[in-house]
């Protein structure tokens, strides 16, 4: 029986005092729950707060971003150890907004990937293709590509991958559960190339793209998805619970 995990990715939403509400109303909802590890991943100005409020329960930490420096004049940054302080057990990196909005080469990814692992952080590498790129058939070439430049020259013993199709970011699309198992399964035959089999077997594959509570376990239930990295419809702590609880028996 695979452990499963799912992330949410709060993105930029949610002030310190709708953290502790979210937090508040969130606890309850998941009382007893067992085999899912559950991720919260809040904006920088929230991990102070969150890293003491959920000391005691067995939610972990994380961030959605870093700096690959450790320090230095690097204006409006924040580095690996920064977030190791701060309480922070995962980092999401490679996410396609900021590869998209903010101009993240592989190589910069690549560089991000290598602090994290450096610190002992855990990174959540997010791939996917576009549209025009899946249209066109680009789909494996395109992760593949992402993961070989990824993590290029680097042996993570922790890792965690998200693929997340970037049309169906937000967007209330999302492929196929078939469609996204031929995906992971393939995802996972290139870990197994970067490194060996066994290594590409217990990474945790998670599916991102519009999941919610209607959707989640027809994902899950797939032999290479290990749970979902979730957006929008993880700001609402009674359906994020919703999603978390569906998966415990799955």
């Amino acid at each position: 029986m695979k452990r499963l995990m799912i992330a949410a990715n709060w993105k930029m939403n949610k002030t310190v005092a709708e953290a502790a509400a979210y937090i508040k109303d969130l606890g309850p909802r998941l009382a007893g729950w067992d085999r899912v590890e559950v991720v919260i991943c809040p904006p920088f100005t929230c991990l102070a707060y969150l890293s003491d409020a959920l000391k005691h329960t067995e939610l972990q930490l994380g961030a959605q971003n870093l700096f690959w420096e450790p320090k230095g004049a690097f204006t409006g940054e924040i580095s690996a150890e920064m977030l190791l302080d701060m309480g922070c057990r995962y980092v999401i990196i490679g996410h396609s907004e900021r590869r998209q909005m903010m101009g993240e080469s592989d190589q910069d990814i690549n560089r991000k990937l290598g602090s994290a692992g450096g610190a002992g952080l855990i990174p959540i590498f997010c791939v996917g293709e576009t549209l025009p790129e899946r249209e066109d058939s680009q789909t494996r070439n395109v992760v593949q590509r992402q993961l070989e430049q990824g993590l290029a020259g680097l042996d993570l013993q922790e890792l965690v991958i998200a693929y997340e199709p970037v049309w169906a970011i937000g967007t209330g699309l999302n492929a196929s559960p078939a469609d996204a198992q031929d995906t992971c399964k393939y995802i996972r035959d290139c870990l197994g190339r970067h490194r060996d089999e066994s290594w590409a077997a217990a990474v945790p594959i998670l599916y991102g793209g519009s999941v919610t509570a209607l959707n989640i376990q027809s994902f899950v239930e797939q032999p290479d998805i290990n749970g979902a990295l979730v957006g929008g419809a993880s700001l609402d702590p009674e359906h994020f619970a919703r999603i978390v609880r569906l998966n415990m028996d799955a």
